[in-house]
């Protein structure tokens, strides 16, 4: 079973910036699409950013503009830069890897993982 790792959150100020990065088990990047949802308390989880194994980004339209997401298939990472951070971005985010992003999101509430939290302070 593929191991995710999730760690760079933090506590940053409204306009700040956070990276994020996913180290999974396996070459799992390569061949697989590959995303970073959040949920924050009592909320559903949104998955914010989502790329192919082709490289094809797809972003939720909150974020749109401020997150990148990017992956290095050598390291078996995936990263999400964030930038211009607003204190509803506040949640804790993880990331997963499945067959498409289409899968990704039809199987969003089934992934788990430790997560990492991002909290921004107005």
């Amino acid at each position: 079973q593929v191991q995710f790792v999730e760690s760079g959150g933090g506590e940053v100020r409204a306009g700040g910036s956070l990276r994020l990065s996913c180290a999974a088990s396996g070459s799992t990047f390569s061949i697989n699409a590959a995303g970073w949802y959040r949920q924050a308390p009592g909320k559903q989880r949104v998955l914010v950013a989502a790329i192919s194994s082709g490289g094809r980004t797809n972003y939720v339209d909150s974020v749109k503009g401020r997150f990148t997401i990017s992956k290095d298939n050598s390291k078996n990472t995936v990263y999400l830069e964030m930038n211009s951070l607003k204190p509803e971005d506040t949640a804790v985010y993880y990331c997963a890897a499945d067959r498409t992003i289409a899968t990704i999101l039809r199987r969003l509430d089934d992934y788990w993982g430790q997560g990492t939290q991002v909290t921004v302070s107005s």
